[in-house]
């Protein structure tokens, strides 16, 4: 059985963050809906999930209509089964993994970031599934210690650190 490649680009806003991962049960679309909506007052989201048995189809949820359009699209287009896509704003991936990890159908996450993503998808006679994704622009060299004076400032401007 011969398995071909797909890079899938996903769609999205500038400034969206998101997070692409795998899980498996009927109840995830609404599982992780409960996660994002307990996770952080005042956020905009909206997450598919696609099945991988009976009527295969792409489950939508969220709170915001363009974002859950959006994430529907993006998992039509990676069409892999048990695969979830969650678009958001007003957070960050920091303020929502810990939660989507601990929803019980997850079973692994893929990426967490606002950059641009890719996912690789291998395709076969059975179907389709995420080998790994393309997060971001790839290393351009080390950090100098102006770079580190940088980085902790700008994590401290976001109020993660004092």
């Amino acid at each position: 059985m011969a398995v071909s490649l797909v890079s899938v680009k996903i769609e999205k806003d500038e400034g969206t963050q998101l997070i692409i991962g795998h899980a498996g049960f009927i109840k995830t679309a609404e599982d992780l809906y409960e996660a994002m909506i307990a996770s952080v007052p005042g956020i905009k989201f909206g997450l598919a999930f696609a099945e991988a048995s009976g009527q295969c189809l792409v489950r939508g949820e969220g709170n915001d209509e363009s974002l859950r359009k959006q994430a529907e699209n993006n998992a039509m287009s990676i069409a892999a089964g048990h695969t979830f896509v969650i678009l958001f704003k007003n957070a960050f991936p920091i303020n929502l993994i810990n939660a989507i990890k601990t929803v019980q159908e997850v079973s692994e996450v893929f990426c967490a970031t606002a950059n641009p993503v890719e996912v690789i998808v291998g395709v076969s006679d059975s179907g389709r599934a995420v080998l790994g994704v393309v997060d971001g622009s790839p290393a351009k060299g080390v950090e100098s210690d102006s770079d580190k004076n940088e980085r902790r400032n700008t994590v401290r401007k976001f109020g993660y650190k004092l």
